[in-house]
């Protein structure tokens, strides 16, 4: 831990970050109809859930989040044209919105159901800092790192891994434990990631070593 003149406390290492009581595991966006589409989802859940079971095991906070769709009544101009974009549709009105609240596709997949005591954030956008409350509940607990796993690095976690920075957050990226759509856009992410060199980046062993090392 590095200590400045001012007294601010600096992990330095994944251990010191994987510290239950400072860093939350945020499972990003495990819904079942998004894993339907991306071919590899089934190595992802594997791999998601050992760093869950890893999380429970040492009393990290978990929170799920959750892509949601509104009524089409409800659907502006964005959603519209993302609607469109993604369901390569011509015409807003022939979007369906997909992941209504109740919808079975909206769920968190069975393999990765969330307890009790473990938070679920619903958003309509792709940072899960937007539109939605992680920011506060992360503060109000006092923790000061996200670690995360999910479907898609290219679409939803790289904006939320650069957007916990602002934030005032340091995200650790379970990179083997992040699915994706296309591969050449997912390597993109993760070259701009290692770029700027705000984000801790390891695996699955990594992080479940780290969490050994931290109990």
């Amino acid at each position: 831990m590095i200590r400045s003149s001012e007294g601010i406390e600096i992990p330095t290492s994944l251990v010191e970050w994987c510290d239950p009581h400072r860093m939350a595991l945020v499972v990003y966006d495990m819904q079942i109809g998004i894993c339907r589409q991306v071919a590899g989802a089934a190595d992802i859940v594997e791999r998601t859930g050992i760093v869950l079971e890893a999380a429970r095991s040492a009393g990290m906070r978990v929170a799920f989040t959750r892509h949601l769709s509104l009524p089409r009544k409800w659907m502006g101009a964005t959603q519209l044209r993302t609607a469109m974009a993604w369901q390569r549709r011509d015409s807003p009105d022939a979007v369906e919105p997909w992941f209504l609240h109740d919808a079975e596709a909206t769920q968190i997949i069975p393999e990765l159901a969330p307890r009790a005591d473990e938070a679920v954030f619903d958003k309509l956008t792709m940072s899960a800092f937007d539109s939605t409350a992680l920011s506060f509940a992360l503060r109000d607990c006092g923790v000061r790192a996200v670690a995360l796993a999910g479907i898609a690095m290219e679409i939803g976690i790289e904006p939320t891994v650069r957007q916990a920075t602002d934030n005032g957050f340091t995200a650790v990226v379970i990179e083997d434990a992040c699915g994706f759509g296309n591969r050449e856009a997912r390597d993109r992410s993760m070259a701009t990631l290692r770029f700027l060199g705000e984000a801790v980046i390891t695996d699955v062993a990594g992080f479940c070593g780290a969490l050994a090392g931290a109990a």
